[in-house]
């Protein structure tokens, strides 16, 4: 991925690292984004995830997968890749008021069938 991301933009500075700690100092950057990462985290990697965030920018803004008919609210699942191996991963999904509620408060952006959106300020900006 990093390969392609090089090519299609030579000038950005590309980061390959884990995700908890994040790798940057202090007040990195203006906001964190995240797009269907979050509901993968348990409750300790969530308090982790949030610190780290609040460290680096002032705003958050978080993509995740809304409840579906027939699924719970938090599961495991069975993720299945192209080369055969198979994963359990950890998934919760999320109506706009209850992720903003805890991210700690926010603007929902978006609340729809399929996913939702909250912009926080995480730091009280």
């Amino acid at each position: 991925m990093l390969e392609v991301a090089r090519a299609r933009t030579p000038a950005a500075k590309l980061v390959q690292a884990d995700a908890l700690p994040l790798p940057f100092p202090d007040d990195s950057f203006e906001r964190i984004f995240t797009a269907h990462f979050y509901g993968h985290l348990l409750e300790d990697e969530r308090r982790a995830f949030l610190a780290e965030a609040r460290r680096v920018a002032p705003t958050l803004v978080v993509i995740d997968s809304a409840p579906r008919a027939g699924s719970g609210r938090e599961e495991w699942q069975e993720r299945v890749l192209d080369d055969g191996s198979r994963h359990r991963v950890y998934k919760r999904f999320f109506r706009g008021a209850e992720l903003a509620a805890e991210l700690g408060g926010g603007e929902v952006l978006h609340d729809g069938s399929w996913f939702t959106v909250v912009a926080t300020a995480s730091r009280g900006a």
